[in-house]
């Protein structure tokens, strides 16, 4: 029998998209405040951190980066059914990027077999110039109107709403309700222009979310 959300104390939120879009950089400007401009090949890489939430009891949250590369289908399938919040990246230099979200989403609904799982689409590279706006407001008429997700589009090389997609992932499972007080506070006092640092963090450290 599948826990409740509110029985359960450990938490995955899985970032998926297609290889450069910079789901690494979204999750290294958010754990460590840093922003590595030459793209790296991932396989796959886990992070972890932890919350406490009302009741003093721990609730350990993963970060799962994958692979952009479809060489690897069963590693997917097996990291959309662990999941329990998904952030799904493209590119906004990058139309066929979106499409492989279109897809990944759809993979998404199959595996996890929910009509809507939460979820997060992110249009990253938001600085690049060469971004086209009409590609970029048809993409977010889909999302939102036909998806009925929320889009957020982000900069992980210039620090813009990178600390929002993790809110937002958080909000999709219900999570910051249960935070206790003193770390809801720290969480209303991140400004909202994403300047505020975090800890370094490689594989394990305090949460850095709030």
């Amino acid at each position: 029998m599948s826990l409740s959300v509110k029985e359960k104390n450990h938490f995955r939120l899985v970032f998926l998209g297609a290889a450069g879009v910079g789901k690494t950089s979204l999750i290294h400007r958010f754990l460590q405040d840093t922003f590595e401009p030459k793209h790296k090949r991932t396989v796959e890489e886990l992070h972890s951190t932890e919350y406490e939430n009302t009741d003093g009891e721990e609730v350990k949250i993963e970060v799962l980066d994958t692979t952009g590369s479809y060489e690897f289908p069963a590693m997917r399938k097996l990291s959309m059914r662990s999941g329990d919040a998904f952030a799904l990246v493209y590119s906004v230099d990058n139309p066929d990027s979106f499409e492989i979200v279109r897809r990944l989403r759809e993979e998404i609904l199959d595996v996890k077999e929910e009509k809507c799982p939460p979820m997060v689409v992110v249009g990253n590279k938001k600085d690049n110039v060469d971004a086209q706006k009409v590609f970029r407001d048809d993409a977010m008429a889909t999302v939102e109107l036909e998806w009925n997700c929320r889009l957020l589009e982000t900069s992980a090389k210039e620090n813009l709403n990178v600390t929002e997609v993790f809110r937002e992932l958080l909000r999709e499972i219900n999570l910051p309700g249960r935070l206790s007080p003193a770390l809801r506070r720290r969480r209303e006092t991140i400004p909202n222009n994403e300047q505020s640092l975090k800890p370094p963090m490689n594989k394990t450290n305090s949460c850095s979310i709030c």
